[in-house]
Formats: structure tokens, sequence, C-alpha cells
């Protein structure tokens, strides 16, 4: 066993000392995340095993590099807490691993444990929070530092190191099954959210990664939201300013904040797949923007690659030749070694990826340390406040003719809806089984709150049930009560009758699941499914006072109900704590701050319908219809009143050789809540170019501030542009900062100051 540990030495001198002691079948092995992890162990009546589909592989590379999902538990992998590592024995279970490739290898290089945190961590027992996109309506980046801080403390304690994060994925088709995970629809809202997720993740950029800290892999590199269609893993037909302008910044974001490891994307750009790109992962990524972390296939790609190639050694060579690093599930880099003993790719190359994962591995401490310690030390309690207010701050008031907040002395509630009382809708894709009361729904948030009301309870319908049976129930019980809570939308909930691909994703559903949203869950209509909107119509035909709240991974087309509905409320998929937190918000114990990250559309013929669109000569409307959202990125409504004034700057030029020394204009405007309730305001910096050797969008957010008021008060606020938010990807195909002159404008979609500035 060589492990060189001399106080003196760099990580660098220790990676370069092993790789030289490495054979050509080791350093395949250090490539390879072959297995699921769910194939590694077997719960025993006395505890837990490994099984010979790993001790096979272990031997069969004297080693594994990474392992995915040992702790995954949904209906894919078939894990639950009868045959599952709950919270309590996964460090057990983590060094048992640890242990065997220690004993049972020449070098015993320990293993990096890679796991699903899209949302939380998709293992038993785990904190479940808000999806991507309620993050991004929460606009708050230092909040959700908070909240990744304890997702990562939570599964660094189980043994877990690399946690696998949806943040690169900018939204621009909400057809797409995979919208929760995306934060928002523009790139710097996603950029600043990014940002957070490392600071909360790692922690600052060092040589090494604390000890309750994790890596993480940031999904998916690149342009993924941008399938053609809406469709899951399609191709994105657009070209390098596109791809610079809109889906790279998040990227760029993440390498300023230390990132160590990301993930490719299915999707081919302009022909070329992103897990075969040279020109994307090569030279834009490592040499352009200085990356110098590990590239991670994502599942089964590289088997795509075969079509290609023809040969699995061949995809297998040009994958590692193009930049991917590690595997995931493929029966591609299994074949490496053959790849390079006949010379379709040289063994440095391979040694490149090795070192890279072999870094991560010294970074992570594992050589010094692999086992983690068996005990719990996480503060649950604290991680749920941060957990619930991450909630709250997601929901997002888009409409409120004078119902809300209820008031508390209501004598009887009505909930109904197919996201009322249903668990597993308000949680999102990648989501493990839940224990009995660790999920509040907005029924039991409502009944924990209003508890001198009485509340009643009818589903109505399901979110694509055609089942008429609940209905009449549904509109008795409103009929009867002073106000009803409507909860509709979609849901991402998987069950065991639908068919799964080989990298998890669903295949094809029976007609009895109720999801319509999730990864290949793909709609060509966004109007709400089922009868949902027949539920609707006719809970207001009694003339109840009626509150709509939509549970949803995606925006919806909802024309009718904002223009008949008195009240509505988005919370996307809220998380485990969810229920309360609308409840809260009903309620009145919550003012509302919310902001769309994303533009809802009137009808799924719009689109695409995202608000930083390119400006030109073009008509905007269709002839029969609106190009407008319905709902514009940013808005969101509030249960006092927010005024703008006295807008200001300190210059109003700055040529662009002061931008490039690090000079910034700086924008002051005053804040006041007109009301008479505390609560946030967000206030949002759009600019306007003008006079650019290419064409701008019409605007595009270039900076915001989440701000406390309390009732009455007044807050200067300051918000600067500097180098980073004011260069373009110019006619030369370079980033520039171009002389001209740009208006800006500060405040809300709906109320907003604007002034003009210049680049001399």
């Amino acid at each position: 066993m060589v492990h060189s540990n001399t106080a003196n030495e760099t990580i660098f001198d220790r990676v370069e000392t092993l790789l030289a002691n490495m054979t050509l079948k080791e350093k395949v092995g250090q490539v390879n995340q072959k297995l699921y992890g769910w194939e590694v162990y077997r719960k025993t009546d006395t505890g837990y095993e490994l099984t010979e589909k790993f001790k096979e592989h272990v031997e069969r590379w004297d080693g594994i590099g990474v392992l995915y999902g040992l702790f995954r538990s949904d209906p894919w992998s078939a894990v639950n807490f009868e045959n599952g590592i709950t919270e309590d024995v996964s460090a057990e279970v983590a060094n048992m691993i640890q242990q065997y490739v220690k004993e049972h290898t020449r070098l015993g290089i320990p293993i990096l444990l890679s796991e699903e945190c899209s949302h939380g961590h998709q293992g038993l027992d785990s904190m479940i929070t808000p999806v991507n996109l309620g993050i991004g309506a929460t606009w708050n980046p230092e909040l959700h530092e908070k909240l990744m801080a304890a997702v990562a403390e939570e599964v660094r304690e189980k043994g877990a190191h690399l946690a696998l994060v949806s943040t690169l994925d900018i939204l621009r088709d909400p057809r797409w099954g995979r919208s929760e995970e995306c934060f928002s629809e523009d790139p710097y809202l996603a950029s600043r959210l990014t940002e957070a997720v490392l600071k909360g993740m790692q922690g600052e950029p060092s040589d090494f990664i604390p000890e309750r800290k994790m890596a993480a892999v940031l999904k998916h590199f690149a342009a993924q939201g941008n399938g053609i269609g809406g469709k899951n893993a399609a191709p994105a037909s657009i070209g390098e300013r596109e791809l610079r302008e809109i889906h790279l910044p998040p990227m760029i974001a993440a390498i300023q904040s230390g990132a160590l490891a990301c993930m490719a994307a299915y999707n081919e750009i302009d022909g070329i797949p992103c897990h075969a790109n040279d020109y994307l992962l090569n030279h834009i990524l490592r040499e352009e923007f200085g990356f110098k972390g590990a590239v991670m296939a994502d599942g089964c790609a590289l088997d795509n690659l075969v079509a290609l190639t023809q040969s699995r050694e061949r995809a297998a060579a040009l994958a590692l030749e193009n930049g991917v690093d590690i595997s995931l599930w493929d029966d591609v880099y299994t074949t490496l070694e053959t790849a390079v003993e006949t010379g379709l790719v040289s063994e440095e190359k391979l040694n490149d990826a090795v070192r890279r994962v072999l870094t991560l591995k010294f970074k992570m401490g594992l050589f010094d340390q692999p086992f983690v310690e068996a005990k719990l030390r996480q503060n649950k309690e604290q991680a749920g406040k941060i957990n619930l207010e991450s909630a709250r701050q997601s929901i997002v008031l888009l409409k409120n003719e004078g119902i809300l907040p209820l008031k508390k002395d209501v004598k009887k509630v009505a909930v109904i809806g197919p996201n009322a009382d249903v668990i597993y809708n308000q949680l999102g894709d990648y989501t493990p089984f839940q224990r009995e009361g660790r999920v509040i729904t907005v029924l039991k948030g409502i009944a924990s709150l209003a508890e001198e009301a009485e509340v009643v309870y009818e589903k109505g319908c399901g979110v694509r049930s055609g089942d008429l049976e609940g209905l009449e129930k549904a509109v008795r019980l409103a009929s009867g009560s002073d106000v009803a809570i409507v909860v509709l939308g979609g849901s991402s909930a998987r069950n065991f009758d639908a068919q799964f691909d080989l990298n998890g994703a669903v295949v094809n559903t029976t007609g009895e699941e109720e999801m319509d949203c999730g990864e290949n869950v793909d709609v060509a209509n966004l109007e709400l499914g089922g009868l949902q909107l027949q539920l609707l119509q006719r809970v207001m035909e009694t003339g109840t006072p009626v509150v709509v709240v939509l549970i949803q991974g995606r925006p919806h087309a909802i024309p009718w109900i904002a223009e008949h509905a008195p009240v509505l409320l988005s919370a996307w998929y809220p998380g485990q704590m969810g229920g309360q937190a609308i409840a809260e918000v009903l309620f009145g114990e919550v003012n509302p701050s919310g902001r769309l990250p994303v533009s809802i559309p009137r009808s799924s013929m719009q689109m695409p319908v995202f608000y930083n669109y390119k400006g030109g000569a073009y008509k905007k409307d269709y002839f029969d219809m609106s190009g407008n959202a319905l709902y514009p990125f940013g808005f969101g409504l509030s249960y006092t009143e927010f005024k703008y004034e006295n807008l200001r700057v300190t210059r109003k030029i700055i040529t662009a050789d002061q931008l490039s020394a690090g000079e910034k204009f700086s924008i002051m405007v005053d804040v006041t809540n007109k009301g008479d309730r505390d609560g946030y305001d967000v206030i949002q910096l759009y600019l306007k170019g003008k006079g650019s050797s290419i064409t701008r969008r019409v605007k595009e957010l270039k900076g915001f501030k989440k701000v406390w008021l309390t009732a009455g008060e007044t807050k200067e606020v300051t918000l600067e542009l500097g180098e980073e938010e004011l260069q373009v990807f110019s006619s030369q195909n370079n980033y520039k900062l171009e002389q001209g002159w740009f208006e800006i404008e500060v405040g809300s979609p709906v109320d907003f100051l604007s002034d003009v500035l210049a680049i001399g």
C-alpha cells in the first residue's frame, strides 16, 4: 500500500507519487462508476453484508473510483425502509465499504461515494427541501447557502463525499419535465444561487474540504434546458452566442467559487454531444474558463456515443479524449484498458482523468481518514428551521382580491384538491421514501394553524385522472364552508408501476400514475391535467370565497384561473415543510416574499415566452394571442406595499479601462414599506443595452437584493454594475466591454425607476 503522507507534500505531489505506482487496470478502475449503489449491499436479519457483485467489481479493477447512490431510495431503485440504509446505520455501511477496499486491493485507494442531492438527499431519513424552481423564487442566495450547508452536513455524516446538484440548467421551455431542477429562466439569478450552493456545500475555496462539507457535482453542462420542443435530452439548436449569454454564466460563477466537479449534459449542441465535445469541455471549460475539476458523465450517456463510433472502445476513447473523467453506469469506460492498449487513446490522457479523481479524494481527506464517525452531530432542529424558511420564501402571491390573509376566527375551512394532502405530490422528482408524519401537507398545515376552525377535506379529483367520483363531494363541502382552499397543480411522484430506463428516467406510465412532471415526463400542453379546472369552476360556482394554491414543478398555463380566481399562490414543490409554510402565508403569519424565477405563460402555443428575448424589429404579438407572459419574470405580490424613490448614481459614465480595473457604477434607491405589515421586498436591477456590436436582449437582470423592511421603514439600497455585468460576447466572438450607453431599471416588473448610463 503506497500512501505517502509527508507533512510538506502538496496534493499535487501525493497524486503524482500514487499515479506513478498504478497499473493500467487500476487507473481504469479509478475513472469507473459502473455500479448502482443499491447493488453492493444486502440487508440481513443481523445487519448489512457486501454482495458478490461488489467484490467482483473491486477485484476486476483492483479498486473502485466512484460509487453512485449507496443510500438512494425511490421506486426505480426499489429501496425503501424495509431493505435500505437508514440514517442511523449509514456511516456503518459506508465504513464497511471503505474497509473492504482498503483490505482487498493492492493500493487501498478509498472510494468516493456520490449521492443525488437535487433538493435534499435522495436517501432515507433525509431532509427534503423545496425544488430548485422554488429556491429560485426565494431570490435569496444567503438563505440558500445556509440550506445547502445543512444538506451537506447531513449527507457527509452518512459517509458520502460527492453531492450531485442541479444548478447549471436554465429553463427556456417549461414543457420540459425537468423544469423543477432549474433555478430560473435567467442566467444571472441562476449564477448567484449556484455560488450559494458551492459556498454552502464546499465552503470557501481551499486545498482541503472541511470536515462537514462535501464536493458538489454541478449538473448539467451545458444547455440542457434548451432542448427542442421542451423534450428531455433533445438537441439544443443554439449558436455559440446563445450558449455563452444564457447557459454558460452559472458555470463561470461556479468556477470562480471553487467548483470541483460538474456533470456533462445528455444533449448535443450543433450536432456534437456534450460528452464528446472537445470545444465545450476542453477548450471553453478547461482552457478558457480555467476549470481544474473533474467532469462526470451522466447516467449511461457514454453508451449513446456508440452510435457515433460503432464500438464501445472507440466511444470510450472519444469521451476520454474530449474531457470526460468519470463514467456513470455505462458499458463504455469498462473497455478503456483495451482502448489504451490498442492505441485508440493515450495512457497519458487516462492519467489526466485519474489525476482529477485522485485530487478529489485527497481534497476530501480520504487517504488520511477514509472512515466517518458513526455518530450524528447535525443540528436537525436548526436545519429544519432553515428548510421551513426556504419554503416560506419560495411562495409567490400572484393575485389577491382582499381575501388573504385569512382571519384566524374563520369557522369552517374546506381544503380541496389533488395536491392538498398527498405527500409525494409536494416533494418533486428524485425523492426518497418518507416516514409517516415526516411531511406536512397543506391540509395538515391548515389544521394545525386554524385550531378553532372546522377543517374539512375532499380530494375532488386527481392530477391527471378523469374520475368524477370525488368532484360532487368537494362541491358540497365547499358550499357549506366559509372559505375553500383549492390546491391544484402537478406531480413528479414516481410509483412502482411505472417503467424506468437504465438511467432511472421514466419510460412509460401505465395510465394510473398521477405523474405529469419529472425526468422524461415532458408535456405538449401546459394546462392543468385531468378535471382540475372543472373542479375549480364548480367550487367557484358555489359562491364560497376561493383561494387557489398551485403546487407544481413547472409553470402551468392558467389564463382562466388568473382571470377568475380571486386569490392565486404558486408554491412550486415546497418540500417536507411546505404545508406549514403555505398555511402560515394563508393566515398572515408570514408575509409572502417570493418572486417568479420564470415567466408564467398564457398558453403552450406561446413557447418560448422567457422575458429576456432578443429585441428587434419583428412583431412581438401573435395575430391570435398576446406575446406577453401571463405573469412576468420577477413578479410577486405582498401583504404590504413598497415604493421606490430617489434613484441616483455616483457617476453617469465610466470608461472600459476603468471598469476592467475594477471600478463600478454604484446605483442607489430608497425603498419604503408603505403598508402596515413588515415584509421582504426584492429590488431588481435590469439593463437595456444600446449601441452594441450585437443585438441585445430587451432587458437583462444584472443585480438584485432581498431586503427586510418594517412597516413604514425606508432603506437605501445600493446595487453595483461592473465588468462582469456589462461585458458582452461581441461580434468578434470574445468577451468585451463595448463603448455605448445603456438604460437601467430599478424596482420591480410593475414599478420601477429608470436612468441612462454609459461606457466611455
